[in-house]
């Protein structure tokens, strides 16, 4: 599934990264701590994650992260936003938490 049709599907809001709207999606990960989600992320996770600075941008780029999902309404700095257009990485917005989310993604995976 591409990034748009999540999207789409579950009314996520598009905060950067409109470039990379054609990614695949193959799975999701969950997780704050950069360097742990840096080590274990895979290609084509949707990344949950409240993490909306510049360095979440980075690691999603060495990741090959489809996109990243900013779960309870956490802020993207501009910083970032300006990274992730750059870099056509996704950044798209949920209030929901990282298990409602997840829950939701992994529904649509199947």
């Amino acid at each position: 599934m591409k990034v748009n049709e999540l999207a789409q599907k579950l009314s996520l809001k598009l905060l950067a990264g409109e470039g990379g709207l054609d990614n695949e999606i193959l799975t999701c990960y969950s997780g704050d701590l950069l360097s742990w989600v840096m080590g274990r992320a895979h290609e084509g996770s949707a990344w949950l994650t409240v993490m909306g600075n510049v360095n979440a941008i980075a690691v999603a780029t060495l990741t090959d992260c489809a996109c990243i999902i900013l779960t309870e309404d956490a802020p993207l700095d501009e910083d970032a936003r300006q990274r992730a257009e750059s870099q056509s990485v996704p950044i798209l917005s949920t209030d929901l938490n990282a298990y409602e989310m997840a829950v939701k993604i992994s529904e649509i995976l199947k």
